[in-house]
């Protein structure tokens, strides 16, 4: 009776000396120590059920917001709820990996796995020579937190089949809420009001572009969900729906960069439906480089001759990806696109620094190629491309690096689309394929795989496919 006593004591004394001193901080403008309480909470999840907490996770990335948005003035920044989990997670799989020493080799040791630790160890030798070597670690952390929670832990997780499907639905389903909350904002403003799509994403999307790549990365796989066999009359009357919302939602986020990588991925698809050789398509793409390099200067004319902004007219629009004398837009990038090539042309092989393009970019800039737009304080975001950044920010085998897992993930989703027995499967794979490549070309125009909006699934559909590869290639088909 005692020792209940005495622990009721303890509870009270430390709950007090948290108030008080949590009410002191606050005084003082400091409110860290509010976030204690739900760290802990955090902390003791991760022991109850991992594969919980990863679709915990999963279903509160499209919602989460920003610390930032609560304290414009911190130092750093982290997404809520879903970073910290993620902490939590990278934290227990290093412990349990030091006290079990056990993982699948066959995941450890499959080509996506062996491309991820070389991108991931020349991020760290980078992020020792970055100018901003705190920065770069940070982003380091950050990149190895995603890919030990939905890659190497996902590949486990997706041993199951009904959690791949319990994935795609939980990240669907918040996205549904976003979809949901978005429409009702523009509403306000017209729906064909393509200034306002850029901000009623706020505050769960910082803009309208990583919100247009998100839904165009998830129409593939409810798509795939359209062609299952055996599903009640009911489910498959849900999932054309969301079909159809998700579709809408696409055209009306107004992002030209989400319009043009659903085009191009719907191209691939037909590729890989006629069954057309690699290397005809080799062929193919060295000659479109050949012809836009012999005629460039003809092409830039005919661009430059593009005076069409870009506007709530759908038709105008889309004619205003080609306007690069005039669309503020399109001039910003290519201003970041040259900024880096030049950062990347004075440290060409260690490069600035994981994440340092930002802080960075800004002397590098010429007046002449700057717009209304253009910044030199480093808070417009980051090089517009997933393959840009890299090279500026990690040098010429930082840029490699990311195309070697781009060519392993492109190489495994076609070997699994291939080589898997049952048509779900089948479909599966290459749906998922198909979400990949659709961020593969949107990562030309920007890049976001420094957000958990689009690394969870990111690094997720990639655990998928080599899943699908390693667990279910001998699979009978009983569909």
């Amino acid at each position: 009776m005692q020792t209940k006593k005495g622990k009721q004591i303890l509870f009270y004394t430390i709950s007090l000396i948290f108030l008080a001193a949590n009410l002191f901080l606050i005084s003082k403008d400091i409110y860290y120590l509010s976030f204690l309480p739900l760290m802990l909470i955090l902390i003791a999840l991760q022991f109850v059920s991992l594969d919980k907490i990863l679709l915990t996770i999963t279903f509160f990335t499209p919602l989460s917001v920003s610390l930032s948005n609560f304290f414009p003035s911190i130092g750093f920044n982290l997404s809520l709820p879903t970073e910290p989990l993620l902490i939590g997670v990278f934290l227990l799989f290093i412990y349990k990996l030091f006290l079990d020493g056990k993982f699948d080799r066959k995941i450890l040791l499959h080509p996506v796995s062996i491309a991820i630790y070389i991108n991931l160890f020349w991020l760290f030798l980078t992020s020792i020579t970055s100018t901003l070597p705190i920065v770069s670690f940070k982003f380091l952390l950050s990149r190895l937190w995603y890919i030990v929670a939905f890659y190497f832990l996902g590949t486990q997780f997706f041993k199951n089949p009904k959690n791949i499907d319990r994935f795609i639905w939980l990240y669907t389903t918040a996205l549904l809420i976003i979809i949901s909350y978005t429409i009702f904002r523009l509403s306000g403003y017209g729906l064909n009001n393509q200034h306002a799509s850029n901000f009623v994403v706020q505050p769960f999307f910082p803009d309208h572009t990583s919100y247009g790549a998100i839904l165009v990365m998830f129409f593939f796989p409810i798509i795939g969900f359209v062609f299952r066999k055996n599903l009640s009359l009911f489910t498959k009357t849900i999932v054309w729906l969301v079909l159809i919302y998700i579709s809408f939602a696409i055209t009306i986020s107004y992002t030209r960069a989400a319009w043009l990588s659903l085009i191009a991925t719907i191209g691939l698809w037909g590729i890989l439906k006629l069954k057309i050789k690699f290397k005809t398509i080799l062929i193919l793409v060295v000659s479109i480089f050949i012809v836009v390099f012999v005629f460039k200067n003809q092409i830039l004319y005919q661009l430059e001759g593009n005076d069409i902004e870009s506007s709530g007219n759908f038709s105008e629009h889309i004619e205003s990806m080609a306007n690069i004398s005039t669309d503020a837009s399109n001039l910003e990038r290519i201003n970041r696109w040259k900024c880096a090539i030049r950062m990347f042309q004075e440290k060409p092989f260690w490069g600035w620094g994981p994440g340092t393009y930002m802080f960075q970019y800004a002397p590098f800039q010429f007046s002449y190629e700057k717009t209304f737009i253009s910044t030199d304080f480093g808070n417009m975001g980051n090089a517009h491309s997933e393959y840009l950044g890299p090279l500026a920010e990690s040098g010429v085998f930082g840029a490699i690096s990311i195309l070697l897992i781009i060519i392993s993930v492109f190489l495994t989703g076609i070997r699994v689309y291939k080589n898997i027995n049952t048509k779900k499967n089948k479909i599966l794979a290459l749906t998922i394929l198909l979400a990949l490549s659709s961020y593969f070309v949107h990562g030309f125009l920007n890049n976001f795989l420094d957000t958990d909006k689009a690394s969870v699934p990111f690094w997720g559909f990639i655990g998928i496919l080599v899943a699908l590869d390693v667990y279910y290639k001998k699979e009978a088909d009983r569909q």
